[in-house]
């Protein structure tokens, strides 16, 4: 017999990578020849306040040499923009392009479509249970990881 622990492990295994497959081949079939993970720089330079290499490599949990490599290739690419503070050159801030933007609002638009067809569809909106649940899961991740 099954352990809830194991449905549990299993299905948010499999709910995960079903997202990033769906949501990897719905951008290619859009035009994004970014990988999943460059998008997700773009994204989290966009969602940081003040967008250093510092900053944007602790928003992803990643290293700044790990952030570096990225953001070489997205600067030969032509989504960022990289330059350094005039008062501070140790200080180096990430702007994005026009492309970058482009990108970004494809991914956008496919959470909102992902969102909406899941609404639509299984009706949580109705299952509090289940929304409480997974309200519970997210603020768990976010604080274990």
């Amino acid at each position: 017999m099954t352990s809830p622990k194991e449905v549990i492990n299993m299905l948010l295994v499999d709910v995960f990578n079903h997202i990033l497959r769906i949501e990897e081949s719905t951008l290619k079939e859009r035009g994004v020849t970014l990988s999943m993970s460059e998008v997700h720089v773009l994204e989290a330079i966009r969602n940081t306040e003040v967008p250093t290499m510092g900053e944007v490599a602790k928003r992803l949990h990643i290293t700044l040499g790990t952030l570096t490599t990225s953001i070489n290739i997205l600067v030969r690419k032509k989504y960022v923009y990289r330059y350094s503070d005039e008062k501070d050159r140790r200080k180096v801030y990430l702007r994005l392009t026009d492309s970058a933007k482009q990108v970004l609002e494809i991914h956008d638009n496919f959470h909102d479509e992902m969102i909406e067809a899941t609404f639509k569809d299984l009706q949580l909106e109705k299952d509090e249970v289940l929304m409480k649940s997974l309200a519970n899961l997210t603020e768990y991740f976010k604080k274990k990881y």
